[in-house]
């Protein structure tokens, strides 16, 4: 048996039903005496049982039992973690009740900063690709309605979607780093009451899109932190969301944020699958600035392994697509596909390919199109490595001032990477300009995240 995994969906249902450890254990020994049972149970036991033992015999149905009076629902062997025979882990509940459940366990191991949530590595292979597998295919969620002590009604579906609104222009303008704690914390003490509500299908359709909207961002936060294996697991979280909303859109918003982390983690191969995936399953939901943005992806995914053909295919398809992007006709989601997008990313294509020419009038395009200040950063830190690339280190050296500048003020493990890799550049060219340059970049990331 391997080492044993904190059952953090029995903490969650401990810490809803408001009984202390040694309280859950009083009732499992009453609970026992009933069955004819003579039981001795202390808070130890509890604590153990939380460290991921499982206890033997009728004891876990005993507190399915004791969590399911308290709760005045039925509480399954899969909701308590304990489904479990052996060291393998719990057959995962298909059920919509079963994923809320360990949905916002998750959110608290990630609130109280547990390090086998915030630390675990990203999974590869078939882990990685059935959460999309599952998106894209049959069966779909019928009926998300739902019976709970507080009704959900139009009023919180708008409080979700300004929070969306909300944390996403803090990180936009702060980095992720310092935006996380603030949504995780959203999510705990706001959101989880909302899924765990009552509501009729229509209303819980409204109620997953909005929530599963706010989980993206959550998992964007996390990936701009570097915990990887996190931001995957949020990524999924929004998925399954989407899925029980009907909304084809938003699913197909949350894999272009799983296309771009598999670029980041160079699964270039997993890059093109699961755009296609979502290009195809979304279908004619997809709206054109989340196609240009695949697409767009795509490219780079190509130019990395190599294909030249496929990568400028898919520039084609992105830059006509990007044409037909119409303000104000995309969703809140899609919003980060601004003017000049689609120019960064194919920019950095061409460079991959070793076209700099094309990559150059590409990167002087995006600067000059209007963004906020993150997009700003990263659009002038590609323009500055074509310029050193061209040898051209003086003109380099004023756009890299720029984005020195732009970057203060931000938390985001990205954008500290990214200049980094500029600076080194910088030096690296021997110029005396791009030097000076180097230094203000030095200045930007003096202060420590």
């Amino acid at each position: 048996m391997g080492a044993m995994e904190p059952n953090t969906l029995l903490e969650a249902l401990i810490d809803e039903a408001g009984v202390s450890r040694a309280g859950l254990a009083a009732h499992v020994n009453r609970a026992g005496r009933t069955r004819g049972l003579c039981l001795r149970y202390e808070h130890t036991a509890v604590a153990r049982w939380l460290k991921g033992q499982r206890p033997r015999g009728q004891v876990p149905d005993l507190i399915c039992e004791v969590l399911g009076n308290r709760l005045n629902r039925a509480v399954s062997l899969d909701d308590i973690g304990m489904a479990a025979l052996g060291g393998h882990p719990p057959v995962r509940s298909s059920s919509l009740t079963g994923f809320v459940e360990r949905a916002t366990a998750l959110w608290r191991s990630d609130e109280q900063q547990r390090p086998h949530a915030v630390a675990a590595p990203a999974v590869t292979g078939t882990t990685a690709v059935m959460p999309v597998w599952e998106w894209e295919n049959p069966p779909e969620d019928t009926d998300v309605s739902r019976t709970g002590p507080q009704r959900v009604g139009p009023a919180d579906i708008a409080t979700l979607r300004a929070a969306r609104a909300h944390y996403e222009l803090m990180y936009r303008k702060a980095g992720g780093i310092a935006t996380r704690s603030r949504i995780v914390g959203f999510l705990n003490a706001e959101t989880a009451p909302l899924l765990r509500g009552g509501y009729s299908d229509a209303m819980g359709r409204q109620l997953h899109r909005a929530a599963g909207g706010l989980v993206a961002v959550a998992g964007i936060c996390a990936y701009d932190s570097d915990a990887h294996g996190l931001a995957q697991r949020y990524f999924h979280q929004a998925l399954r969301l989407a899925k029980a909303s009907g909304d084809r859109g938003l699913g197909g918003y949350v894999i272009a944020l799983l296309v771009n982390q598999s670029l980041f983690l160079a699964d270039f191969r997993q890059a093109v699958a699961f755009a296609e995936a979502a290009l195809r399953a979304a279908g004619r939901d997809i709206t054109p600035a989340l196609a240009a943005d695949l697409h767009a992806m795509q490219a780079k995914a190509y130019a990395h392994l190599g294909d030249r053909a496929g990568a400028l295919r898919c520039i084609r398809r992105a830059e006509s697509e990007a044409a037909r992007i119409l303000p104000g006709q995309e969703p809140d989601e899609t919003g980060y596909v601004q003017p000049g997008l689609v120019d960064v990313q194919v920019a950095e294509a061409l460079l991959r390919l070793g076209d700099l020419p094309a990559a150059r009038e590409h990167a002087a395009a995006a600067v000059r199109a209007p963004a906020h200040d993150r997009g700003r950063v990263h659009r002038l830190a590609m323009l500055t490595t074509i310029d050193l690339r061209q040898g051209e280190a003086d003109r380099a050296a004023v756009t890299a001032a720029e984005m020195a500048e732009r970057a203060r003020g931000m938390e985001s493990q990205r954008l500290r990477d990214r200049l980094r890799d500029v600076r080194g550049q910088l030096v690296a060219s021997g110029s005396a300009e791009a030097g000076r340059a180097a230094d203000l970049v030095d200045g930007a990331l003096r202060v420590p995240l």
